[in-house]
């Protein structure tokens, strides 16, 4: 057998590079049966009983991870496109898209686009979100319209890794993926002004080659969902939480009404964002009003 990397998947087909060539390849009915799916970026056995026709994937080797909403498996990092106008700048979905990604341990990035299009004192407003997202521990990049440096400033962080990039529709993604890879001519959306938000236009889950990596394009949505996170769990999705953990009195403190909590102390003191410590109370309410999965 065979060994690839499925790099795109579409109506039923699996195309896997074999290292020289996309082989459009059938899933075995046993994954099926099993209640497994291949998923893009996945390293798989396969198998090709003549030259020139369909190839049939047999396994499905052990996954760095998987995400659900895009269905995609073993990123290394998740590049979160979000624009700072039309739609505006949304620090709770931001936070969302984090949480979810750190939950299955993809680095990410977070992209802001439109900046040419904030004013003065939008941009000082924003300037204090960039550098609290810093002082974290993640990266910020600010993006224009027609960059001209923009491939540039992109491609090391792309070099070398297996990318994701997600956002909301009507945020720059598809604009990006032209950016980056021009023969692409990927139709970008247009936003409906009565709603403030993007149609969807990226309509598969697609590996490309650029800048010496590979960078997933997919479908737009707006939200991540905490289906696979626990209420224990939540805390060590924010970096600057995570970081304070073992300085509570009890473990497994979920810094709500725990006495001597150093979260809650960090939170009164500044240390940590109000608005972080809002929505991480917003998403552990959600987590436990979660209706049980039998």
């Amino acid at each position: 057998m065979a060994l690839g990397q499925i790099r795109k998947a579409l109506s039923g087909y699996y195309y896997v590079y074999d290292g020289q060539e996309l082989i459009q390849c059938r899933g075995r009915g046993v994954f099926r049966n099993r209640g497994e799916s291949p998923l893009v970026g996945d390293i798989v056995e396969y198998t090709l009983e003549i030259e020139g026709s369909d190839g049939t994937i047999q396994k499905i080797m052990e996954r760095q991870n998987e995400l659900v909403r895009p269905p995609i498996a073993n990123i290394d990092q998740g590049i979160l496109v979000f624009s700072v106008k039309e739609p505006d700048f949304n620090s709770i979905l931001l936070d969302r898209f984090l949480v979810v990604l750190e939950s299955f341990h993809v680095h990410p990035i977070i992209c802001l686009t439109k900046m040419d299009l904030l004013a003065a004192n939008e941009q000082e407003e924003l300037n204090s979100y960039i550098q609290d997202y810093e002082s974290m521990g993640y990266t910020v990049l600010q993006t224009y319209k027609d960059e001209e440096e923009l491939v540039e400033r992109l491609q090391p962080i792309l070099k070398g890794k297996t990318s994701v990039l997600a956002g909301q529709s009507g945020v720059g993604k598809s604009t990006l993926l032209n950016t980056l890879i021009p023969s692409l001519n990927l139709k970008t959306g247009i936003i409906s002004q009565s709603l403030g938000r993007g149609k969807h236009t990226t309509r598969h889950v697609e590996l490309i080659e650029v800048c010496d990596g590979l960078l997933a394009d997919t479908p737009g949505f707006s939200s991540f969902d905490f289906d696979t996170i626990d209420k224990e769990e939540l805390g060590s999705c924010f970096p600057e939480m995570a970081q304070l953990a073992d300085n509570c009195k009890f473990r497994g403190c979920l810094h709500l009404k725990e006495p001597k909590c150093a979260v809650k102390e960090a939170v009164a003191t500044g240390d940590i964002r109000a608005y972080r410590y809002k929505h991480y109370e917003q998403f552990i309410q959600e987590i436990i009003d979660r209706k049980p999965r039998y």
